[in-house]
């Protein structure tokens, strides 16, 4: 049976769960496609705010992809590039091109597949007994590199090549030291505070947490500004969200922002 991709949405906050309960969500071909395709809806919505990325329950995120299809999905090496280029670094894609903020909320194991959508969220909310890593070097294959970009761009080749070198299964502590976490809570507190994180990106502009995000993306491309780019740097001053934000700060008020 078949994993799924469960979704809510209330309040400009969007859920995705990873659910395969018999395999600790790990992830299988038709949630790759369905991850995929959800994010690139929501990518195109512009009543969404805010992405929560979690696993079903409380026992994992995802335990990295679902190895028993192997066999199947990657039997040459067409089929291992249909599945790691068209679905697997598909989705991964769709995630980090979100114009809107991502959380990962972090509960229990976070391997492989698993680490590597949390790598392309925003935020990585973890509980103190979660564990990451990517131990494939012990199955014998590498990670695809267009699966390596977020990660890469995330914790930087030194991390990045000892997680992959090593196989070693790093505690909440020790992520988040590397820089692979945001925060870490206690297990009991993770939802909560994922879902406190959300509400508080819902109280900024909705236009400046997707300029945020453009220009730290564009800024990690590493060549200069044009002209036009600096330009339009500014464009919030033409915004009424931020007429709003500066008359309220004036008048001591709570800003009621539209996205426009």
């Amino acid at each position: 049976m078949s994993g799924e991709i469960h979704f809510s949405q209330a309040s400009g906050i969007a859920t995705l769960s990873l659910s395969n309960p018999d395999k600790l969500n790990a992830v299988d071909a038709d949630m790759w496609r369905a991850l995929q395709a959800r994010m690139s809806a929501l990518n195109a919505d512009p009543e969404v705010r805010c992405v929560i990325l979690r696993g079903a329950g409380d026992k994992a995120f995802a335990a990295g992809g679902d190895i028993e299809e192997f066999l199947v999905v990657r039997a040459t090496v067409d089929d291992a590039l249909h599945y790691h280029e068209e679905l697997v670094a598909a989705a991964l894609d769709a995630i980090r091109a979100c114009p809107v903020p991502t959380v990962a909320m972090i509960q229990g194991a976070c391997i492989g597949g698993g680490l590597e959508i949390a790598g392309c969220c925003d935020i990585r909310i973890a509980g103190e007994s979660s564990r990451f890593g990517a131990p494939i070097n012990k199955l014998g294959f590498s990670m695809y590199p267009g699966e390596m970009a977020g990660l890469l761009e995330l914790v930087g080749p030194a991390v990045l090549l000892e997680i992959l070198l090593e196989g070693r299964i790093l505690g909440a502590h020790e992520a988040l030291a590397k820089g692979l976490l945001t925060r870490v809570v206690d297990d009991e507190e993770v939802e909560r505070e994922a879902l406190a994180t959300a509400a508080r990106i819902l109280k900024g502009a909705p236009l400046v947490a997707r300029w945020h995000k453009q220009w730290v993306h564009r800024l990690m491309k590493g060549t200069p500004l044009s002209a036009d780019e600096k330009r339009a740097a500014f464009d919030f001053l033409a915004t009424e969200d931020y007429k709003e934000g500066l008359d309220a700060f004036f008048a001591k008020r709570t800003p009621v922002f539209k996205g426009r």
